[in-house]
């Protein structure tokens, strides 16, 4: 188990300006990643070092994000102005996740704008939903080389993530320390002032440090 992405809903003003107001503080451009058919979301890129990257995600006009939790944990964050969404854990074996969990990852799907379609499953969002410092779990069905790590060259390294909750709740919840999936990101872990959840993530990049 180990840190995948972080997800970042856009603001009222779209999926473009977000992403073009986050590019310009980080000193690079996110990747068009495409729609996300079953979730009724679609979502731009910006890959990190280490075999991670940070999703900005939006609703699409589309029934499907009224219905699935991901497209309505987006809709909800979405309307409360943007911003960080949840952090994301990578599993190689589900089977013991479902388990704990009581329950089967269900499948997501994005089709990139080259035509490649990504394929995963996923379990958890709403748990994110309820309470937005549990993580939710992806095991990806995909060739390690086009794991959205890999869709551009990465300048950006995840130096540090707060987070206001208990490690020990997440750990509870996973069933599984989790100390050992963050081990090669810096995490100061706070105590809630409000919403639960990420509060900010420090990038480094080629110019310095940024928190956003």
């Amino acid at each position: 188990m180990r840190l995948d992405h972080l997800s970042f809903a856009a603001g009222p003003d779209g999926l473009a300006a977000t992403t073009a107001r986050l590019g310009t503080l980080l000193g690079t451009e996110f990747v068009d990643g495409g729609n996300h058919p079953r979730f009724g979301t679609r979502n731009m890129i910006l890959p990190l070092v280490g075999d991670q990257y940070v999703e900005v995600v939006s609703v699409l006009d589309h029934p499907a994000s009224d219905k699935a939790p991901f497209g309505q944990a987006v809709r909800a964050r979405t309307d409360l102005g943007g911003g960080w969404l949840g952090w994301v854990v990578r599993v190689d074996d589900m089977a013991p996740v479902e388990h704990r969990m009581g329950r089967h990852a269900v499948p997501g799907n994005r089709r990139r704008p080259d035509g490649f379609n990504l394929e995963w499953k996923q379990i958890g969002v709403r748990g994110t939903q309820a309470d937005p410092q549990l993580p939710f779990v992806v095991r990806w069905e995909v060739p390690d080389e086009e794991h959205p790590s890999r869709a551009a060259e990465a300048t950006v390294t995840l130096g540090s993530l707060e987070i206001a909750g208990a490690p020990e709740r997440v750990t509870q919840y996973l069933g599984e320390s989790v100390l050992d999936a963050l081990t090669d990101v810096d995490v100061r872990w706070v105590a809630p002032n409000g919403m639960p959840g990420i509060v900010a993530a420090t990038f480094v990049t080629p110019t310095g440090e940024v928190r956003i």
